[in-house]
């Protein structure tokens, strides 16, 4: 008789199914309230401290005086409804990049996202990172892949020994336009699917851009020591551009570009 073979069953990790959460809904008591605007939030919930229990998806009603922000809702939702909910912030002016999540399936910033873009906003973590709790990613690899790429000039010229400044060109100062100013948000890193398939090994779209920053810069003398780190089979050549990346970047940046253009320098060196 032919032998059966047994097709391979792929399933999730247990406790890993989102389930339908609390509805924190309004009590229509006040005169006030029943004439003022509200929005729906559905939040992603997830507790360590209770690893039995599966994410959930909470929802609440906010009213739209509480601000014009995506942040301004949650900050609302924390101080008058749900203390227990936790997220990043702090600048709340599109900054620091600590607020970044994914907001109606687009990595953004909270602080930057506005409210009435949205008949229900359907707030989640940053996508394929380890949660630690709620809308708060684990972000230790992403800062590791930062730091491989050592961000920070490298000169062989003493500026203190030779009493001479590090002088650089308007024209060079120029090529570093759209490179330092990525607040490390990681957005457009998690938002790649070669990253989320390679997430080990390619360094992703941010510490490329990040590296493209420091190949530019003519007061680095390091330039073939940048590029002979990134010269394997995953680090650079992992991303296909794909796009998204550049589609998603809450500070209108570019590292699909910035990622070519470390493609060509491998070339011409």
């Amino acid at each position: 008789m032919p032998t059966v073979k047994k097709m391979i069953s792929f399933g999730l990790p247990k406790k890993s199914k989102v389930v339908e959460g609390i509805k924190h809904i309004r009590a229509n008591n006040n005169s006030q309230e029943k004439n003022e605007e509200f929005k729906t939030f559905e939040i992603y919930r997830y507790n360590p401290d209770t690893p039995d229990n599966n994410p959930q998806i909470d929802t609440y009603e906010v009213p739209l005086s509480c601000g014009q922000m995506v942040l301004d809702g949650l900050i609302y939702i924390k101080n008058h409804i749900d203390s227990s909910l936790t997220f990043r912030r702090s600048c709340r002016e599109g900054i620091c990049g600590s607020c970044a999540m994914n907001i109606n399936g687009k990595n953004t910033l909270a602080c930057i996202q506005k409210i009435n873009e949205y008949k229900t906003l359907k707030v989640f973590p940053l996508p394929h990172m380890p949660v630690i709790k709620d809308l708060v990613p684990d972000m230790t690899q992403f800062y590791s892949q930062y730091y491989s790429i050592d961000p920070w000039l490298k000169s062989n010229v003493d500026p203190i020994s030779n009493k001479t400044e590090r002088l650089q060109s308007i024209e060079d100062r120029e090529k570093l336009n759209g490179l330092y100013d990525c607040i490390l948000c990681a957005c457009c890193s998690t938002s790649c699917p070669s990253y989320w398939w390679n997430q080990g090994k390619y360094i992703g779209p941010a510490a490329l851009l990040q590296a493209n920053r420091w190949i530019e810069d003519s007061r680095d003398t390091q330039k073939r020591e940048r590029l002979d780190k990134l010269q394997d089979h995953f680090s650079l050549y992992r991303c296909h551009t794909i796009m998204n990346c550049t589609q998603t970047c809450p500070k209108g940046l570019n590292p699909a570009k910035a990622i070519a253009n470390i493609k060509k320098e491998m070339i011409d060196e």
